[in-house]
């Protein structure tokens, strides 16, 4: 068997810990402690998350789409087929490293999508994006963590508090939709989306495309109006 190499090494902002790269093979990994966070053999869960977003704003013109976790580059890529020509999608990535991966040793898997000229890389708090975009946004896709329960870092979790959902509430235009992967439901979380004034779906969906195995939840929130 092939053993695992570890590439490289990042710390998280504000004390959530350690990340590290690894790669064995043509396969890599993102692992914080004995927590594997996303595997480039596991894409499925990350492309729905773009695929049912882009469904409940289909038609509209220059859709503005804000995606809070680049990973390996997944949810972008998707979104770029998915979400049309003329979009602009910008990505907030906390982890400075995590970018230089993806232009480094997992360029492979990244392709040309972050040089795609609809492509914007925010280094920084996608939280703080959300907090300034008042109206601004069609769809906000958080593949951020593990979900609403956070394995990294405990600031993670306000994005998913009353007073988060209710920033992203007012980030998005009428019929806007918030996109929220999680590694696992969550009931709490979806009454709170509910209470935020959100219609709310939750799917199941594969982890890797077309094999048994797995299931995430991506919960699709949509604010009420056109």
């Amino acid at each position: 068997m092939i053993p695992w190499v570890r590439l490289d090494t990042a710390e998280i902002p504000d004390g959530g810990g350690e990340l590290r790269l690894m790669r064995r093979g043509a396969e890599f990994s993102i692992m914080i402690g004995s927590n594997e966070l996303m595997n480039s053999r596991l894409s499925g869960s990350e492309e729905a998350l773009a695929s049912l977003s882009a469904a409940k704003i289909a038609g509209r013109a220059k859709p503005q789409v804000l995606i809070g976790g680049l990973g390996m580059g997944f949810t972008l890529r998707a979104a770029l087929v998915e979400f049309g020509p003329d979009a602009a999608i910008t990505v907030a990535e906390l982890v400075p490293a995590v970018v230089a991966w993806a232009r480094g040793p997992m360029a492979e898997v990244f392709g040309a999508c972050l040089d795609d000229p609809r492509v914007a890389i925010h280094v920084g708090d996608v939280g703080a994006l959300i907090r300034a975009g008042r109206k601004g946004f069609d769809a906000i896709l958080l593949d951020v963590d593990n979900g609403p329960e956070g394995l990294t870092r405990e600031s993670n979790d306000g994005l998913y508090t009353m007073q988060g959902l209710g920033a992203a509430y007012a980030a998005l235009r009428p019929g806007g939709v918030l996109a929220v992967w999680s590694s696992g439901p969550n009931a709490a979380f979806t009454q709170r989306l509910r209470k935020a004034g959100f219609t709310v779906e939750e799917a199941k969906v594969k982890a890797h495309r077309g094999r048994s195995g797995a299931k995430h939840v991506i919960w699709i929130a949509v604010r009420p109006g056109t």
